[in-house]
């Protein structure tokens, strides 16, 4: 019993000298505990409106929250049986896979690309230019983008000097097109700055492996097949879940810049339907229900692809 308790004692002794040793790093991470709580779990609480029938009045907002009226999953009902579940589902999930095909391999083969350059100025000039859009705030590359899309725009141009078409497209007033435009631009915009994540993995493979291939006379090609491509794995698989898990983040910002009054069939995603009903027109209860539906399909997908990725692979995020 001694033992036991000089034991516990010695453990203790030793937890609180370790947190003595890293108090200052503790008190690095406040900020960000702080924030994290704030921002992150605070606003959950939130989450009770889905199941009530909140309106704001003239009473404060916690007396108008906490005595709304209860009304269990009558917002979810309603968000299933109505006509727009089956419009809404379909314009997220189409521009989402779309983005999900074209650019989550971009940037992995963008860092292979990269990574096989041996021209220093070519790979650096790349890598910039690559780099560069992530940094530009979708108001700005929206524009870029209608611009170019226009009907008198660069691409209309080219297109009509060439002869491959005899009048200009309506990129921007054709609803199909619309989610392949969403798509591209995302990938356009993403792609460099998400090539970063592999360019790191990349790097921390040990080179004497490309040196045993080389001596075996491996080309280049098998070598970046059978060594750098197994090593990506961990870092693909890890990102494919989280990707997995968005595929109803179909992008509100670049959504809501792009659409327009002809292609309004085809543009309203899900994020945008809740921002139209939930604070357009003050249906606050109903915005937050179509919100935490998204939230849990998404945190269900996360799930279902982790644990089939673990016996597939061996490979999960948790």
């Amino acid at each position: 019993m001694h033992k036991v308790s000089a034991i516990k004692t010695v453990r203790s002794n030793n937890l609180m000298s370790r947190l003595k040793d890293q108090k200052w790093l503790f008190v690095l991470m406040l900020p960000a505990f702080i924030a994290t709580l704030l921002f992150s779990y605070g606003p959950m609480f939130g989450l009770y409106m889905a199941f009530t029938n909140y309106q704001p009045g003239g009473e404060s907002f916690f007396h108008q929250f906490f005595h709304a009226e209860f009304v269990g999953f009558r917002w979810f009902e309603y968000f299933f049986t109505t006509g727009d579940f089956y419009r809404v589902m379909r314009n997220t999930l189409a521009t989402s896979l779309l983005t999900l095909l074209f650019g989550f391999p971009a940037p992995i083969i963008l860092a292979l690309v990269l990574n096989e350059a041996r021209q220093g100025f070519f790979k650096r000039f790349v890598q910039t230019v690559s780099y560069l859009p992530h940094f530009i705030s979708w108001v700005i590359a929206a524009n870029i983008v209608i611009t170019l899309l226009a009907s008198d725009g660069m691409l209309n141009n080219i297109l009509v000097l060439l002869g491959i078409v005899d009048d200009p497209i309506a990129f921007m007033q054709n609803g199909p097109l619309f989610w392949w435009i969403i798509a591209l631009s995302n990938m356009w915009k993403e792609m460099g700055f998400s090539a970063i994540m592999y360019l790191a993995a990349i790097s921390s493979i040990n080179p004497e492996l490309y040196e045993a291939a080389r001596v075996d006379g491996a080309s280049r090609f098998k070598q970046m097949w059978h060594i750098t491509l197994p090593a990506l794995r961990p870092t693909i698989v890890i990102l494919a879940i989280l990707a997995v898990g968005g595929i109803l983040n179909a992008g509100f910002e670049q959504q809501y810049l792009l659409q327009n009054n002809t292609v309004l069939e085809y543009s309203e995603v899900i994020d945008i339907y809740a921002y139209k009903y939930g604070l357009q027109n003050s249906m606050f209860s109903y915005g937050a229900a179509v919100g935490m539906f998204k939230s849990v399909v998404a945190f269900i997908l996360v799930v279902i692809v982790n644990r089939i990725s673990r016996k597939v692979n061996d490979q999960a995020l948790f």
